[in-house]
């Protein structure tokens, strides 16, 4: 069978659309679950693909590595790595009342991109990290491979939805929508409350690393740069308020959604044939696109494309 050049594009655009759902089914958990404010979502992802990326790469002069390391060991790696400094930040954090957990998570991601680019030893700063295996990459054909990562990203997907919907209709998972929906209630019939609330911003921040490590491995390179909050943290929210927050099939279809707005707008540029001087403003398009599709949508149905059930037990 010859995958043909708009199979080929389907199975990589899958592929990412796979990823970001992990991403967004994790920030279901902490904000569309509990209502814990996380803006950091590209610093627990990068976390996860250096992880991932240092673990399992071949010794090199550039950076920290060498240990080649499974891919799966890798990818556990970049969920606990990650676990770990969501714990650290929710120490501080999680017993405080308002925005704090979001001023945190903003600073500490940006802390983490900062340390990425300037600590050379580490992560070969702004050079990146290049050669990051794959599982069977060398095995495969290039088209194949992507249809067999396809298959690895749709199974890591699948078991983050399938955790997280077992949440949502558990007596834990009613904790957490107590606590979002009101914190002196849940205080009141003796849930720990600081307790439940890092259980989730952990779970959440380990989905993201997984995340991270996955689009690592498929990629075979990163970088700083690639870890801006602009398309990892902000476009992550979009997602998760398009799809509808508190919905874990809302949630993978505001990523697929989105994704494909944000990826369509790069044909639209190349159809309208435009000058270079609006090419290099293509940018600005995207962010203008996605930003009417997410007030259509706050205007149309507040709720998202499905909203939450209100269903909360069999």
């Amino acid at each position: 069978m010859v995958i043909g050049g708009l199979e080929s594009y389907l199975i990589v655009f899958l592929v990412m659309s796979g990823i970001f759902a992990i991403l967004t089914l994790g920030l279901n958990l902490q904000w569309g679950l509990t209502g814990l404010f996380n803006i950091g979502i590209a610093g627990f992802f990068a976390v996860g693909a250096y992880t991932s990326a240092i673990l399992t790469t071949v010794q090199s002069p550039d950076h920290l590595g060498g240990y080649g390391m499974p891919f799966i060991t890798g990818i556990l790696g970049a969920g606990a790595l990650s676990g770990m400094i969501a714990y650290l930040i929710g120490i501080p954090t999680l017993r405080l009342k308002g925005d704090y957990l979001a001023i945190a998570t903003i600073g500490i991601a940006e802390t983490i991109r900062l340390v990425f680019t300037n600590e050379s030893w580490l992560s070969n700063g702004t050079r990146g990290i290049a050669g990051i295996p794959g599982p069977l990459r060398e095995a495969l054909p290039h088209d194949y491979y992507n249809l067999f990562y396809l298959l690895i990203t749709a199974a890591f997907a699948g078991l983050a939805f399938l955790f997280i919907e077992r949440a949502l209709h558990s007596p834990w998972g009613r904790v957490l929508r107590t606590i979002r929906e009101d914190e002196m209630m849940a205080a009141a019939t003796g849930k720990d409350v600081f307790h439940y609330k890092m259980q989730s911003l952990v779970a959440g921040a380990v989905i993201m690393g997984v995340a991270g490590g996955l689009y690592a491995h498929f990629i075979g390179f990163i970088s700083p740069d690639v870890f801006k909050p602009m398309q990892f943290t902000f476009l992550i929210w979009v997602m998760l308020i398009v799809g509808g927050a508190g919905n874990n099939t809302g949630a993978v279809l505001g990523a697929v959604v989105v994704w494909g707005l944000w990826t369509g707008t790069e044909f639209l540029i190349d159809a309208l044939e435009l000058s270079t001087d609006y090419q290099t403003k293509a940018g600005a398009l995207r962010i203008i696109a996605i930003s009417i599709a997410l007030e259509l949508i706050l205007l149309l149905r507040p709720e998202g494309i499905l909203g939450e059930t209100k269903k909360t037990s069999d």
